[in-house]
């Protein structure tokens, strides 16, 4: 049958205008998947890969254990029954579905300040998950820390609620890592450290143990931030794992595998951008302990029969095999909690689709007594150039003791 040039025409208006309606509701959609990985929702609501977003996930705070809530349309264990102004609402004031209060786990205090756009797109793409069945008990604090009334008072002295407001002295560039890293991909959750209710102190990216791991310092400062890294380190290391001074491992291997490895070049580099601007602290250097010191002995010795042939005699590292331990900021933290761990249970890097195969570190535990770890610790905190304070045997038992 031959079709008339009016139905054609007809044909070809309906199209063009179901194109034109349909386009920007994908983009929107696929631009709310980048948002959530961005945000690395992944890491707190998916325990199964076989159910994305369905909760789970336990997070051990100081106070007991809360767990990630199943954010999935399901309406009996979900968010089914959530409008967008209840999302709104519990992304910008940490209040959920019938008024029901969020702990700071919930990075609430770093989301408060995404754009109305952003959360909108979000939101978009949250609609489109499959709804899963999957009951979460999400507070399994115990009293009195599980009575939510609290939270009242502990947003009043640890929340500050409003979007981001960009820095007109700055440009857009570091603006837009500005957002990221104390917005969207609330990098302080972990690397700020807290007060004795859970909240942020001032010193923003300061550093802080966080679920057995030691965040690091991210500040622009030279001893024990990211000021002797470039850039270039900065968009490596979030890029594929891997950088001259690191190896991501522990909670940070995870948000590279599921989140900063898939970000656009330019968001990585606004990131770089920010944290190289960032503040430096006033910090003084320590002097390192003298070679003669009786623990630096020790530790030279045990580095050259179980560390040297990987790392070097002189703490070179291989380029992004093994990483550099000479002049390294990483090696200068305050606190040792994450070189004990790595020693002493091992650990391997990072798989990422730059770097499908990561290398590893042997565990010591098992060959190596408390005060040998604490030794070689404390002379690589000490040796080409690094810094900081010795490692002590007790504090390497206590890690020990904590993951048996």
């Amino acid at each position: 049958m031959k079709t008339s040039p009016l139905l054609s025409a007809a044909a070809l208006l309906m199209a063009l205008s179901f194109n034109t309606q349909a386009q920007p509701e994908y983009d929107q959609i696929a631009r709310g998947n980048y948002i959530a990985t961005l945000g690395d929702c992944t890491a707190c609501h998916t325990s199964n890969e076989q159910q994305p977003f369905a909760g789970g996930v336990k997070l051990q705070t100081p106070f007991g254990v809360l767990v990630g809530a199943n954010i999935t349309p399901d309406r009996e264990t979900g968010i089914g029954n959530w409008s967008y102004d209840d999302f709104r609402r519990a992304m910008n004031e940490g209040v959920g579905h019938n008024g029901k209060r969020l702990y700071g786990a919930m990075p609430f205090t770093a989301y408060t300040k995404m754009s109305e756009k952003d959360l909108q797109d979000l939101w978009a793409w949250m609609q489109t998950l499959q709804p899963i069945d999957h009951s979460v008990e999400t507070n399994q604090l115990p009293f009195p820390f599980n009575i939510r009334t609290s939270l009242l008072f502990w947003n009043w002295i640890n929340f500050t609620q409003g979007e981001f407001k960009p820095d007109p002295n700055k440009s857009a560039e570091w603006n837009r890592g500005a957002y990221l890293v104390e917005g969207l991909g609330h990098c302080g959750t972990c690397h700020t450290s807290k007060n004795l209710l859970g909240g942020d102190k001032s010193d923003l990216l300061g550093g802080e143990v966080v679920e057995g791991w030691y965040a690091p310092n991210l500040t622009a400062s030279d001893h024990r931030g990211l000021g002797k890294w470039t850039q270039q380190d900065i968009v490596s290391y979030l890029r594929t794992g891997v950088n001259r001074y690191d190896i991501a491992s522990g909670p940070m291997a995870d948000a590279v595998r599921h989140s900063t490895q898939h970000w656009h070049e330019d968001d990585l580099n606004a990131v770089a951008v920010y944290l190289k601007e960032g503040e430096k602290s006033d910090e003084e250097k320590p002097e390192p302990l003298a070679a003669s010191d009786a623990r630096m002995k020790m530790g030279a010795t045990i580095y050259e029969a179980k560390c040297s042939a990987c790392h070097s005699p002189g703490g070179r590292g291989e380029k992004n095999i093994f990483p550099q331990l000479a002049d390294n900021p990483l090696l200068n933290q305050v606190d040792a909690t994450s070189l004990m761990r790595v020693v002493l249970a091992g650990s391997r890097g990072v798989e990422t689709d730059v770097r499908p195969t990561a290398p590893a570190m042997p565990a010591f535990a098992g060959t190596l007594s408390d005060e040998n770890i604490a030794a070689v610790l404390t002379y690589i905190r000490n040796s080409w150039g690094n810094a900081a304070s010795p490692v002590e045997a007790g504090d390497v038992k206590k890690m020990k003791e904590s993951l048996q």
